[in-house]
C-alpha cells in the first residue's frame, strides 16, 4: 500500500539524515537514473530535475509522524533536516518494502554538496546527449551557477563511478 513511502523511509534511514530538499530530490533522481526502484516522476526546473509526487510523499509522511522535517535558517535562507522518526522505524518493520540499495551508495551521495547533485543530476538528465552536448547544455541552462570545466569533469567521472559501482552490486 504504501510501498513507494517505504523505500524513501529506507533510503532516510539508511543515510541517517539528509539535510536539504534540492539535496533529497537529486539523490532520489540520481538513484532512479542508476536503475533503483524509484517511479516518481520528474521535470526539468530551475534546480535541475525536480518530482512533486516527490514532495507530496515527504509530506504525507512528515504528517503521518514517520519523518522528522526540522526546518532552519541558514544564511538568509532555510533548509530542511530529514531524518526518520521512530514511527517511521516501526512502520518499516511491517511495511514489505525489498530495496536493493546499499548504505554506501547513500552516504556516498549524502556526502556530495547540493551543488554538486545539481550538477550530476542536470547532467543525467541530459544523458541522451553527447558529452560535449551535455556540457554545453550544463554551461547555457546552468550559466548562474558558475560551473567550471573542472566541475563538469568531475561530475562526468562521478557518474561513471556510480554506474560502475551499481554494475558491481
Amino acid at each position: 500500500m504504501l510501498n513507494e513511502h517505504a523505500k524513501l523511509l529506507s533510503l532516510i534511514q539508511q543515510a541517517g539524515e539528509i539535510v536539504g530538499r534540492k539535496k533529497l530530490q537529486k539523490i532520489v533522481y540520481i538513484a532512479k537514473q542508476l536503475d533503483l526502484p524509484f517511479y516518481e516522476k520528474y521535470q526539468f526546473r530551475m534546480y535541475g530535475p525536480y518530482s512533486e509526487e516527490l514532495s507530496v510523499r515527504m509530506e504525507e509522511m512528515r504528517d503521518l509522524g514517520f519523518i522528522s522535517e526540522v526546518k532552519e535558517k541558514k544564511s538568509g535562507y532555510h533548509q530542511f533536516r530529514y531524518s526518520l522518526t521512530e514511527q517511521g522505524e516501526e512502520f518499516l518493520t511491517i511495511a514489505e518494502h525489498d530495496f536493493p540499495a546499499s548504505k554506501e551508495l547513500w552516504d556516498n551521495l549524502n556526502s556530495q554538496s547540493s551543488r554538486f547533485l545539481e550538477l550530476v543530476s542536470t547532467m543525467l538528465y541530459f544523458s541522451d546527449l553527447s558529452k560535449e552536448e551535455t556540457k554545453d547544455k550544463v554551461f547555457t541552462i546552468k550559466a548562474k551557477q558558475n560551473y567550471t570545466d573542472e566541475e563538469v569533469q568531475e561530475a562526468f567521472e562521478y557518474i561513471e563511478q556510480l554506474h560502475q559501482h551499481e554494475a558491481r552490486q
